[in-house]
């Protein structure tokens, strides 16, 4: 009976050809020359090589000698002598008259113990389409940046043109309330576009809330507050952040808090302090606008501005609470996590006795 070891080289052979014979993918199996012994019918077809040419020749020999790249000789090389595989090694088939194909190849030589005819088994896979697939989508994600960007500087611009519309008209109409009005929107407009700025530069998918409420504000008092001296805007907030969703909804709820405190909360020439505060804790926040004015009427009408914050706090998953500040007001937007309790019905963040917003 034959030795083990001396049969084991042509029952490992048996078992590669098989396997090259059945693969659907471009497999070779070489041997210690670099000839190949076989190749699979998806190789011969998918590089356009005769088969019947195919056995007993030099890899670096096929077709137009395109495989005859150095760096795939070194490596192939390296593991014929069972130094190192091929794991994942990319380069371009330059072929006469056709187009540069893109493969990703793999080498492994097959263990035969002290047999003396050593075998690779290469694996070649053309990767182009993919590749060029994925060149087109990062094409178009930086076409879709870009463009993007240009739609964000045209709305900038639009709410300032607006925003400018707005206060010459307010300027020229001869009636106090319709001059209230179109200042209202003015500011409403100016605040949108301070929002939309903030958010643009926001390039990580969240906005520091803190520097977001000090510039809305500072865009607000540019807008509507005559003599920084009596008047005065500030934000206490903490380092919290927010999605660009919920920072929209906050900054809208603080833009009409704000409005309405500035229009309401000091009649006459009276000067005081408006503070916009943020704390947050996980899932539990609160957001406050707290002035030193005259405090709540007795009896106001809800009109807009309540409308306006009391949708945006549902939207939150939050509720509107009116308190008195002593002097003053303070109207918090609270929420908390299911598990602290239900929140409490909300209240009305307008102090208008005369009229809605």
């Amino acid at each position: 009976m034959a030795d083990d070891k001396s049969i084991r080289p042509s029952v490992t052979d048996a078992l590669a050809l098989a396997l090259v014979a059945t693969s659907d993918a471009p497999i070779l199996l070489l041997d210690g020359d670099f000839c190949v012994v076989a190749a699979s019918a998806s190789f011969s077809r998918g590089f356009q090589i005769d088969p019947a040419t195919t056995n007993g020749r030099s890899l670096f020999a096929l077709g137009a000698g395109e495989w005859d790249v150095p760096q795939l000789r070194s490596l192939l090389k390296v593991t014929l002598l069972g130094d190192a595989d091929v794991e994942s090694y990319e380069m371009d088939l330059k072929r006469p008259n056709l187009g540069p194909r893109r493969l990703v190849m793999k080498a492994h030589r097959l263990a035969y113990g002290e047999a003396a005819s050593p075998r690779l088994v290469l694996t070649v896979s053309d990767v182009t389409e993919a590749r060029l697939a994925a060149k087109l989508k990062d094409d178009l994600l930086r076409e879709k940046a870009i463009l993007y960007q240009e739609l964000q500087h045209r709305v900038a611009n639009s709410l300032q043109i607006i925003a400018s519309v707005l206060m010459q008209s307010a300027r020229r109409v001869p009636s106090g309330e319709t001059r209230g009005y179109l200042f209202d929107a003015h500011s409403r407009v100016m605040s949108v576009a301070t929002l939309q700025q903030q958010l643009v530069a926001s390039r990580v998918g969240e906005v520091p809330l803190r520097t977001y409420f000090t510039e809305l504000c500072q865009s607000i008092a540019a807008s509507m507050i005559q003599n920084r001296e009596t008047m005065r805007l500030h934000v206490q907030a903490d380092e919290s952040v927010a999605t660009a969703d919920v920072s929209v909804s906050l900054g809208l709820i603080v833009t009409e808090l704000v409005i309405n405190a500035l229009k309401h909360a000091f009649p006459g020439d009276r000067g005081g302090d408006i503070e916009v505060s943020y704390k947050g804790d996980g899932k539990d926040w609160t957001l406050a606008v707290t002035d030193d004015g005259v405090g709540v009427p007795a009896s106001f009408r809800a009109g807009l501005g309540t409308s306006i914050v009391e949708a945006l706090a549902r939207q939150l998953g939050a509720h509107v609470v009116v308190a008195d500040a002593k002097p003053g007001a303070r109207v918090s937007i609270v929420s908390r996590a299911p598990e602290t309790g239900a929140p409490s019905a909300p209240i009305s963040a307008d102090r208008q006795p005369n009229g809605a917003v």
